[in-house]
């Protein structure tokens, strides 16, 4: 069967919703009451910085929290809040500061506890984020980041290679080699993790030092959690790698192999990344000042528009985008939902679509398979920047996707088959994406 070809709705029935957000695990989610009790009393004022933060306006709302603290800097809310701001935007300094700050002023504080052990995991620090994951009930990963020896995300090879998308629709994938074996497809989804199969991790002989039950799209799961020796993209190598592996189904199409496991931000972070979907090529630069220098270039020779970037849960991309009028405002992109003609392109709350004016289609059956009811639409115009596509289909759910983990409110996920004219260059250091059409 081609990859063209493909019977869409028995896939899509099989893979459920998306990629990026059925293997999201849960390492950093807000779970239960204290999930439901993040948002601020309904009474609040629209201009108070914690409905500023959930709107997408952390500048504004850092600037509101720093006022409080100026009167009161043993407020343990405000250290949390302006210690994830300073995260979403990877400045490590800051965000340790007063995320540690809130902990110690308020030790039942899971979430901050959890956000310090991303300072830490986003710098490579594995070993400072074990006792904080340990406190916070996350033992598995503890035990897997205090397995780690030698240089964690060691980098070898080339100072930048490109890998060919060897398909796009339905997914993106791309070929890796995992201790040494022949190359094997990986679906490509910025905001999946990288996890692996059974079958793939019995191959490399890669051995679990915890394991945990979790949920992963609409599967509950058994999460075997370990280190690889070794992973080869192309012209370069990256040594001493957390992994994850599990018995649930990667989502393929019908009649074709199972992906060998899923690569994405975790990977992708370390990289100066461009995805450049016209050209199916994904290219990785490290980050070098000369490699640097050429990322830019190249971006400024495309014509790219530079945008904010965020980074929200360990592994999911946000930069500011528009459904219609609404926005711009922040959404996060996930290029691991499924691509081809009249596939979905963003997903995003029944209630937000409605305020964009999308054309719902309530009489049309749910036949993408999605756990949750999810009722079609059109938006008519789709925008990252200036960059915009018109007339795109797109899932209404009741409840949004992510906002719960995230604490803050975004217009929707944007996926696959919006970002498939464009070339996204992600700076993770300075954290900058360019976008461009191609």
């Amino acid at each position: 069967m081609s990859e063209e070809n493909t019977d869409r709705r028995s896939f899509l029935r099989r893979a459920g919703l998306t990629v990026g957000a059925a293997t999201a695990l849960p390492l950093l989610g807000a779970q239960g009451a204290e999930a439901a009790a993040w948002a601020p009393n309904a009474a609040t004022s629209g201009s108070h910085p914690d409905r500023l933060f959930q709107a997408g306006k952390f500048d504004e709302a850092d600037r509101g929290y720093a006022r409080i603290l100026r009167g009161d800097p043993d407020n343990a809310h405000a250290n949390a809040q302006r210690g994830y701001i300073a995260l979403l935007s990877n400045r490590f300094a800051d965000a340790e500061k007063f995320l540690a700050k809130a902990v110690n002023l308020a030790p039942g504080d899971v979430f901050s506890k959890e956000r310090l052990a991303d300072c830490y995991v986003r710098q490579d620090r594995f070993a400072q984020a074990v006792p904080l994951l340990r406190a916070a009930g996350k033992e598995a990963y503890a035990k897997q980041y205090g397995s780690l020896s030698g240089t964690p995300y060691e980098i070898r090879g080339a100072e930048s290679t490109r890998l060919a998308f060897k398909a796009l629709n339905p997914m993106p994938l791309v070929e890796a080699s995992v201790n040494g074996a022949p190359a094997a497809q990986f679906i490509f989804a910025t905001g999946a993790p990288l996890a692996f199969t059974m079958d793939t991790a019995k191959k490399a002989g890669l051995r679990a030092v915890a394991t945990s039950t979790e949920d992963v799209g609409y599967q509950t799961v058994t999460m075997h959690h370990g280190v690889v020796e070794s992973l080869r993209l192309g012209d370069i190598e990256l040594r001493n790698v957390p992994v994850v592996w599990h018995d649930g189904e990667q989502h393929h199409p019908l009649g074709q192999r199972q992906p060998a496991g899923t690569i994405g931000t975790s990977l992708l972070y370390h990289f100066l990344a461009t995805v450049d979907f016209g050209n199916r090529s994904l290219t990785l630069r490290q980050k070098t000042e000369a490699q640097l220098k050429e990322f830019r270039a190249e971006a400024e020779r495309a014509g790219a528009e530079r945008l904010p970037l965020w980074l929200a849960d360990a592994r999911l991309p946000c930069t500011l985008g528009s459904l219609n009028d609404q926005g711009p405002k922040v959404v996060s992109l996930d290029t691991g939902v499924e691509g081809a003609a009249g596939a979905v392109s963003v997903v995003t709350t029944e209630a937000i679509a409605e305020r964009a004016g999308t054309r719902m289609d309530r009489k049309r059956p749910n036949v993408y398979g999605t756990k949750d009811d999810a009722t079609p639409f059109i938006v008519q115009r789709t925008s990252i920047g200036k960059q915009t596509a018109r007339n795109l289909y797109g899932f209404a759910l009741e409840k949004p996707l992510f906002d719960e983990h995230i604490r803050f409110q975004t217009l929707g996920n944007f996926t696959l088959e919006f970002l498939m004219p464009f070339a996204l260059g992600f700076d993770y250091a300075n954290m900058d994406l360019y976008v461009s059409h191609k």
